[in-house]
């Protein structure tokens, strides 16, 4: 009886979360005559994300992926102390958080808010679920059961060596542009900020203590965790007061100086013990992370702020003064981690997997990460759409303050002088005009929140600066933890070659990979600060297209998986999401080479800049101008060698998977390592659980 009630009640309880998300989004969907409440934002993001831990995730991996939690995964199997720990699952989910959760769930939907809230929103629910879960997990259940194994590696082992060499190429040249993107926002956010700059070198040797305490086993993980969130804190707080002291000079770095310390830490990162740095630290900024969304989920919902951004805008044709594209392709590749992104396919078979203690894990960390940044990513397009929508165009506008205002003003949002004059007093810059990238805007709206909560105009400053700080910390953690990705596969792709250079135990190989896959992506970072358009713009399109393309070849692996382990019926799972990101990125990848219009094609801009330098100039413009036709003939090589080789690996996955759909199981066989159970749990109870 005790149970039949339960039952009934938990149907009456989902039933009515299911239905309060049916409310949300035909409010969202369909309220056009005054401005939509931003807690039907919050309400379809929080039912979304309790009906899909609950039901889908559950489903997923128990019929999908059938996980096998008495099964030892390759943390266990291959513990080394190094790269393969097995750790807690928290701990765990910290650095994995951390890691994924990058610029784009900032970045991507502050930008894409040009379309309105509703492009956006939508594809943040859907895409999060129906995509970027199903993605996430069934590599990560992959490489756990192939000693920890890379994407090309695996892609080697279940498709073939050629389709596997070409991964590797693939991915390696696709991480390059993706961290030196990532790095690029870090310098953008920090050059000239000793508060931010501070607090983000005060985070290492926090994290380096902790590393130390955690692997002793001597010292309560809870109060390690205490007392690192602490010293974190004090951290934030005390960057304030750098200004006007004598570490302020010290502090103060030039864009250039901050680049070349961005690569020596992403190398220190990539060769250190994973215990001693990059997880602990990972680990550590996961509570400012999540501790700062959550203040801003309260904010947002104690404000309850009206969506000022409508929910479809003109610019979904194309003209917007963001960036340039329609709103298919464009606003499934701007926004990324927040949906579905490739990028972490690299991190659920790189780091992930070494530090997994238990499969059952990976539904808190695989899936319950996505949908976490899911959270984040609509947060943060609740900051931008909540936003007077002139101000959020001015800040996002490169021009002339006038002749901005004059422009964004006739397209039907209002916006003065000295409106963006007060905007800028407000967060204490000298002006908010042309700060393009997503991260100011973001910070603008989080700061307004902050200061709306605690109703101290006075403080907007204050929390501005902490914004673009917490920003900057978001995402470096995503590069230690990428560049440490990189320098496996530079070593996976060095080993066809030479095949010592393959052993992650070796020092040697180690150094020598990290440093050549940082000097690759420091590269394209220091053209991205030395360009005269500020790198973002040149950068980001490729960033969301091989972002993307990387989901593409994960997906299609995932795929290939999937029949090998006779799970046909579910081969929609993967499928759906493939074909749609396939769509998306193609689409994209042509539009950015080929399109005539100036401000989309690489082709025709880069044409565009090479008219103007014959038509004569000073030195120094034509010099700019031939910098700009250098980069955009760059960057049109740069995705037609990313699209090449998506297209090929994708038919080679295909043509595996039509013969195992015949029958030829015995040509294609299932390459995960030999099953070995759990003996007891003493093998990792010092690190784990």
């Amino acid at each position: 009886m005790t149970s039949s009630r339960s039952n009934f009640l938990s149907k009456i309880t989902w039933g009515g979360i299911a239905l309060l998300l049916l409310v949300a989004l035909a409010i969202l969907s369909f309220a056009r005559s005054e401005p939509v409440n931003a807690l039907w934002l919050v309400i379809a993001g929080v039912c979304t994300f309790s009906l899909a831990y609950r039901f889908h995730a559950a489903w997923l991996l128990a019929n999908v992926l059938t996980l096998d939690d008495e099964r030892r995964t390759a943390a266990v199997q291959y513990a080394d102390g190094k790269d393969f720990v097995p750790t807690n699952r928290w701990v765990v989910f910290g650095h994995h958080f951390a890691a994924i959760a990058g610029p784009g769930p900032l970045v991507g939907p502050v930008l894409a808010a040009q379309f309105g809230y509703l492009p956006g929103a939508l594809w943040m629910l859907i895409g999060a679920t129906l995509g970027g879960a199903v993605h996430d997990c069934i590599i990560l259940f992959c490489s756990s059961r192939r000693r920890g194994k890379s994407l090309g590696q695996m892609v080697a082992d279940e498709v073939g060596t050629f389709a596997g060499i070409v991964t590797l190429i693939g991915v390696v040249a696709i991480m390059v542009i993706i961290l030196a993107v990532l790095g690029l926002v870090v310098v953008r956010a920090l050059a000239e900020s000793p508060w931010g700059l501070f607090t983000i070198l005060a985070s290492m040797p926090i994290a380096l203590v902790m590393g130390l305490a955690m692997r002793s086993g001597r010292i309560h993980l809870g109060l390690i965790s205490t007392l690192g969130v602490a010293a974190l804190l004090l951290s934030v707080v005390a960057g304030q007061w750098i200004k006007g002291s004598p570490l302020e000079p010290w502090l103060t770095l030039d864009a250039r100086t901050l680049a070349l310390g961005i690569m020596i830490y992403g190398l220190l990162a990539s060769v250190l013990p994973v215990w001693l740095l990059l997880a602990p630290r990972d680990y550590l900024s996961t509570f400012l992370k999540i501790g700062a969304v959550a203040l801003l989920g309260v904010a947002i919902v104690a404000l309850a702020p009206k969506l000022q951004m409508p929910a479809l805008t003109k610019f979904i044709d194309g003209t917007g003064p963001v960036f340039a594209g329609k709103v298919f392709p464009f606003a499934f590749i701007t926004i990324a981690c927040a949906a579905v992104s490739g990028f972490h396919s690299l991190i659920a078979s790189g780091t992930t997997p070494k530090l997994l203690a238990r499969e059952k894990d990976i539904r808190i960390i695989g899936y319950g990460a996505m949908i976490t940044e899911m959270l984040v990513g609509l947060l943060a397009l609740i900051a931008a759409c909540s936003m007077v929508p002139g101000e959020y165009f001015a800040i996002n506008m490169k021009g002339v303050p006038s002749e901005v205002v004059a422009s964004i003003t006739a397209q039907g949002f209002p916006v003065t002088e000295a409106q963006m004059k007060a905007l800028a007093a407000s967060v204490g810059e000298t002006s908010m005009f042309g700060r393009s990238g997503g991260a100011p805007t973001f910070a603008v709206g989080m700061a307004q929140m902050f200061a709306g909560v605690f109703r101290s105009p006075t403080a907007t400053s204050l929390w501005y600066h902490f914004a673009i700080m917490f920003e900057a910390l978001f995402i470096l953690t995503t590069i230690d933890a990428g560049t440490r990705v990189g320098r496996f596969l530079v070593q996976d792709l060095g080993g066809l070659f030479w095949k010592p250079f393959a052993k992650t135990d070796s020092a040697l190989a180690g150094w020598c990979a990290s440093i050549l896959f940082v000097a690759a992506w420091g590269y394209f970072l220091y053209q991205g600060v030395i360009d005269p358009l500020g790198g973002i713009n040149s950068l980001w399109p490729i960033f969301g297209v091989a972002n993307q393309l990387l989901a593409v070849i994960a997906l299609s692996l995932g795929t290939t998986v999937l029949i090998k382990i006779r799970k046909q019926r579910y081969l929609w799972v993967t499928l759906l999401p493939l074909a749609w990101l396939l769509a998306v990125t193609l689409t994209a990848g042509y539009q950015k080479i080929f399109a005539t219009d100036i401000r989309l094609g690489f082709l025709s801009a880069a044409a565009h800049f090479q008219k103007l330098a014959e038509a004569g100039a000073s030195a120094k413009e034509i010099a700019s101008l031939n910098h700009q036709v250098f980069n955009n003939y760059l960057n049109a090589g740069v995705t037609a060698l990313f699209l090449t080789l998506v297209i090929l690996i994708v038919g080679a996955c295909a043509r595996v998977c039509l013969r195992l759909l015949d029958g030829r199981h015995e040509q294609y066989p299932l390459r995960e390592a030999p099953i070995s159970s759990h003996k007891s749990r003493s093998s990792y109870g010092r690190c784990g659980s």
